[in-house]
């Protein structure tokens, strides 16, 4: 004969797994009727405003070590600093296309760039920038000149850029270019028409 007291254990348990289970299939049942999440936003930056303007983006080639000057119109914004936004965002965009011999993860961007005077440039890329940056010096050395290049080339007055990601600074892009110190306008223009491509 079994023992009252484990009867009652039994009966207990199996009543404690019949209500869990009602409650697990209530829960999943309001799961089910509830709308799907909204997508979470994207970064969305407004679209400039003003006349179209021609400016000069100089896009890597890690493949050939070689930089491409390539033309484009954008609506160019005559203050400086919204400028060299958009300036930004279009070499970004040129990055990630997917004929682009410089692959760029997705949600790759610029949190920001703040024209200081007298002429320093604070860039301020996202970790998905440098978190897919092709490891090698010469990689990183072309992604910089991209970026220093067409800030330089394309708004006046721009002598040094710094790049921070996500706000801070970082020791290196990739693990070899130092991103600690400022970068000369002058040096790299010198440099990138070395590597530019014919």
């Amino acid at each position: 004969m079994i023992p009252r007291h484990l009867v009652f254990l039994t009966v207990l348990l199996f009543s404690l797994a019949l209500v869990m289970s009602i409650y697990v299939w209530e829960l999943e049942r309001r799961e089910a009727r509830k709308p799907p999440p909204a997508r979470a936003a994207e970064h969305v930056s407004p679209p400039s405003s003003g006349p179209l303007e021609e400016a000069t983006v100089w896009v890597p080639d890690e493949s050939r070590g070689q930089l491409h000057a390539a033309k484009i119109s954008l609506p160019l914004n005559s203050i400086r600093q919204q400028k060299a936004g958009e300036l930004m965002r279009a070499l970004i965009a040129m990055y990630a296309k997917k004929d682009s011999a410089r692959a760029l993860a997705a949600g790759a961007e610029v949190h920001d760039i703040y024209l200081v005077d007298p002429g320093l440039a604070v860039l301020d890329l996202n970790a998905a920038f440098v978190n897919t940056q092709t490891s090698g010096i010469l990689a990183e050395e072309l992604t910089v000149l991209s970026i220093v290049q067409t800030l330089a080339s394309n708004i006046s007055g721009i002598a040094r850029v710094k790049i921070l990601v996500d706000g801070k600074e970082r020791e290196t892009l990739a693990g070899h270019l130092d991103l600690t110190g400022f970068y000369d306008a002058a040096q790299v223009a010198e440099l990138a028409g070395q590597l530019t491509a014919q």
